[in-house]
């Protein structure tokens, strides 16, 4: 097996055989920083927003209908405490409303309020601009194949899906 960079993989740790700049789990989370600086950028400067905040609103931004938190814990893969941190100031900058589970009385939906859902289409339109820079001078087939690896390695970790990172 061999590294993204195509160095050779050997699990057997040799004196200087660790390289931090070919270690596929350093150059994703090195990836992972400049997409959410790119995208945090716009809706900071825009709406005040974190990262988490921002993912919140997507979800519930790209959904006909209310949702649990449990559910935007599971498509944002982010931990529940940082789901509850993100609803609670959500709520109080008056993005989210919270309406009774109708299916089940002792839980509730989130969803975007008129000011969530317009700032959410405020957003949007700047963030696919955004992503349309990033993949600048890709093919559409090598985006695919990307795509396809991500999923596969997400696969590899045993990672449920739908979980996206925006």
């Amino acid at each position: 097996m061999q590294t993204m960079t195509g160095h050779e993989i050997d699990t057997d740790l040799k004196p200087g055989g660790f390289q931090l700049e070919t270690f596929f789990p350093y150059l994703v989370r090195v990836f992972y920083s400049d997409v959410t600086r790119a995208l945090s950028d716009i809706y900071q400067r825009d709406y005040g927003m974190t990262p988490a905040e921002w993912r919140v609103m997507a979800i519930l931004g790209s959904s006909a209908e209310g949702m649990q938190a449990s559910e935007i814990v599971f498509r944002s893969s982010m931990d529940k405490v940082v789901v509850s941190r993100a609803v609670k100031r959500m709520e109080e900058r008056k993005f989210l409303k919270r309406n009774a589970n109708a299916a089940d009385g002792r839980s509730y939906l989130l969803s975007l309020s008129d000011t969530g859902r317009a700032a959410f289409e405020d957003l949007a339109p700047k963030l696919m601009a955004v992503e349309k820079q990033m993949l600048d001078g890709l093919e559409d087939d090598e985006i695919q194949v990307v795509l396809a690896a991500m999923s596969k390695i997400r696969g590899n970790l045993a990672v449920s899906e739908p979980a996206t990172e925006v």
